[in-house]
């Protein structure tokens, strides 16, 4: 008896009763719904780059995709009408944010207690304290940026006075972040990060939510970041799900930057690497991982590459990708495992704006027999896979199995 949490980022399916109380700009996030606009591009020929003709996802459609959406929003996916074969339903958030803490937080058992800070979006975004504090840590006269942006769009615009200067680029977004992004090399990676850690304390004080190293590399005109990036999250103040699943003496993995997000708490060994890479990482847990263990995953790259940017095709590809990688993946879990896909928040590509879009989330659930669970909780995704490992939950939600 195993259990596998996948969290796919972003990957929203409308429906939010509270939608009107966020925003993209001056836009409320009301009808926004990542899932079932790409499926409505797709179909309309309007997502072809790198891919072509309506939204392919037979497996995560037969696990119950399509009709989560129909459940969570009352809107038709083409192309998405299997008859589900999995446990499927569709999750609501309470916290008050769209933000990956958020939605992380809650779904292993934990909603946010307090309300994030967010920085204004103006110039300048952050105090002048706030700045004074890095360029004393830095060692250097200013800062660049000093606003909200996009983070490619923030290298692009900086990235050659930054290596004229060496003063580090930080920026933000509609999230409660503090972004730094530096070269790699001319910078420092060690530099970039020993400057987040130690400005991190700082920032959680005032309930900023993550300060996030974005390292980066190449020359003007063609920068990229790298696979370093790190974030400094706020500890939960309560235990969530990994500390229940550790204290009950099981092992803890996490894949990809659920070790970051939870500050490493109640967590055995972590997985990083790109969205592939992370994707072996599970096949090789399914094959693997010791009985009565958690693994927990977030693949990012719907939201950080595809979502963020808005761009369609991209998002619908990465959707065809993965879906083929859960089918190979689904016919190796062993008698008696629980896997349950889900999401944190949605990012509408097709959204005005460059934000996440704030959506309820698919749970699909395979290993559990089959039928509807209805609407549920974030916090409920905890509670049941703490029900399905046998260990104690202690927080707020139920369990649906």
């Amino acid at each position: 008896m195993r259990a596998f949490l996948v969290v796919m980022d972003s990957v929203g399916i409308g429906g939010a009763p509270d939608a009107q109380a966020f925003f993209n700009g001056d836009l409320p996030d009301t009808g926004a719904n990542t899932v079932a606009h790409i499926a409505r591009a797709c179909a309309e020929g309007l997502a072809e780059e790198g891919r072509s003709g309506p939204l392919r996802l037979p497996h995560l459609d037969r696990l119950g995709l399509g009709a989560a959406v129909r459940l969570a929003s009352g809107t038709e996916a083409p192309g998405l009408e299997a008859r589900p074969e999995g446990l499927w339903g569709a999750a609501t958030e309470a916290s008050r944010g769209k933000d990956t803490p958020s939605g992380h937080w809650e779904l292993a058992g934990l909603p946010v207690p307090w309300d994030w800070h967010y920085f204004p979006d103006r110039r300048p975004a952050f105090p002048e304290d706030v700045t004074r504090a890095v360029c004393d840590i830095a060692g250097v006269d200013d800062i660049l940026g000093n606003c909200h942006g996009s983070g490619t769009v923030m290298i692009e615009r900086f990235g050659a006075e930054h290596l004229r200067s060496g003063k580090p680029i930080c920026y933000t977004s509609a999230d409660s972040v503090f972004q730094i992004a530096a070269h790699e090399e001319a910078f420092g990676l060690d530099r970039l990060q020993d400057l987040c850690a130690k400005l991190a304390p700082r920032l959680h004080e005032m309930k900023v939510g993550r300060v996030i190293a974005r390292p980066f590399v190449g020359t003007e005109g063609d920068f990229r970041r790298t696979g370093n990036r790190r974030d400094y999250a706020i500890a939960p103040p309560a235990p969530v799900l990994t500390n229940w699943v550790q204290d009950a003496g099981r092992q803890v993995t996490a894949i990809g930057k659920i070790g970051d997000i939870f500050s490493m708490q109640g967590i055995d060994q972590v997985l990083k690497g790109s969205d592939a890479q992370l994707m072996d990482h599970l096949d090789a847990q399914v094959a693997g991982a010791p009985e009565g263990s958690l693994t927990f995953a977030n693949f990012v790259e719907f939201d950080s590459l595809y979502g963020h940017r808005r761009d369609v095709a991209g998002y619908a590809r990465a959707l065809e990708w993965s879906d083929a990688r859960i089918g190979a993946l689904l016919p190796r879990l062993q008698d008696g495992d629980l896997l349950c896909l889900t999401a944190d928040h949605g990012n509408d590509p097709t959204w005005a704006g460059t934000d996440h879009t704030r959506e309820r989330v698919p749970v699909l659930i395979a290993g559990r027999g089959t039928g509807e669970l209805g609407q549920v909780a974030f916090a409920d995704v905890a509670a049941s896979i703490a029900a399905h490992l046998g260990v104690p939950a202690q927080g707020i939600g139920k369990s649906f199995l």
